[in-house]
């Protein structure tokens, strides 16, 4: 029997029910983190719900014709706007391991007009892409929420093609920062 000493089971259980409770709409996250332009290219179930943490698509370099992953894809707000980047001839395919999301993301796609968007449903420690699949990986505030954080960032490595680009916005802890109490706490993963 093997033990999982990481508790990654209950760490997604509860980031799951954190993300399946937001529920209400807001566009002040979106509205610090993007400018007017970028926002106006978003549907506005999107911006509402908008959950990231910066904004690193300023530092993409994505091109026409790209394949780019985007890693927890939430509402959609940046696999929208890197789809916009990749045009026509590129691709975006939206990870997340919640079906609401994945719904919600497609959603927004279609009423942006796009038809190079695809989602996933999986996780970022097994990704469900081919090695050396995607020009671009897309993380905006979720690899702070893996119980494996290595794996998830070893399965970006694998999915990127020479030459690919990780572009990531995340939040980070010392451990001196926080309590104990916080810092073993399950659902400081998820907020």
């Amino acid at each position: 029997m093997t033990r999982d000493l990481l508790h990654q089971d209950e760490i997604r259980a509860l980031v799951r029910e954190a993300y399946r409770a937001v529920d209400g709409e807001s566009r002040a996250v979106a509205e610090r983190l993007y400018s007017p332009e970028e926002l106006a290219l978003v549907p506005a179930s999107a911006v509402g719900r908008a959950l990231g943490v910066g904004n690193h698509l300023r530092h993409a370099r994505i091109r026409p014709g790209d394949t780019v992953l985007d890693l927890g894809c939430g509402a959609g707000i940046d696999t929208i706007l890197a789809a916009h980047r990749t045009g026509p001839s590129g691709r975006v395919l939206a990870l997340d391991f919640l079906p609401e999301m994945l719904e919600r993301t497609a959603a927004a796609a279609q009423e942006a007009g796009l038809d190079n968007v695809e989602t996933l449903e999986g996780e970022m420690e097994a990704i469900p892409l081919p090695d050396a699949s995607v020009d671009c990986v897309l993380s905006n505030g979720v690899i702070n929420l893996s119980p494996r954080k290595a794996r998830a960032l070893a399965e970006c490595a694998r999915v990127l093609r020479p030459g690919g680009e990780l572009c990531v916005a995340d939040v980070t802890v010392e451990d001196e920062e926080l309590p104990p109490e916080v810092l073993t706490h399950p659902a400081a993963w998820a907020g």
